[in-house]
């Protein structure tokens, strides 16, 4: 995903800094990732208050394959109405942004 394209994503939240990492991006605001870019997918931060509702939405936790089992990642899928209704979107985005206060 172009870079012009993300910063539209999260443009309710206000501005954000893209930076490169793990052959993908990390998406920051305020100097806190809260959402990554793997494979042309934006994933958002979840914890431990916020992964329910990713789940119930029918997001898909991020999971790769570690060195001896699949590792889970605080990362989910954006829920399939967000991504075409800038008003749904901004609610995720709020959500990730959230968690990543929380985190430390």
């Amino acid at each position: 995903m172009d870079n012009d394209a993300i910063h539209d994503m999260f443009e309710g939240l206000g501005p954000v800094t893209i930076k490169r990492m793990f052959g993908g991006k990390g998406i920051y605001h305020q100097g806190r990732i809260l959402a990554l870019e793997v494979d042309g997918e934006i994933l958002l931060k979840a914890d431990a208050k916020s992964a329910d509702a990713f789940t119930a939405a029918g997001s898909r936790q991020w999971v790769y394959e570690g060195k001896n089992k699949p590792a889970r990642m605080p990362y989910w899928s954006i829920p399939d109405e967000a991504l075409d209704d800038p008003d749904e979107m901004k609610k995720w985005v709020m959500l990730a942004w959230e968690a990543a206060l929380r985190s430390k």
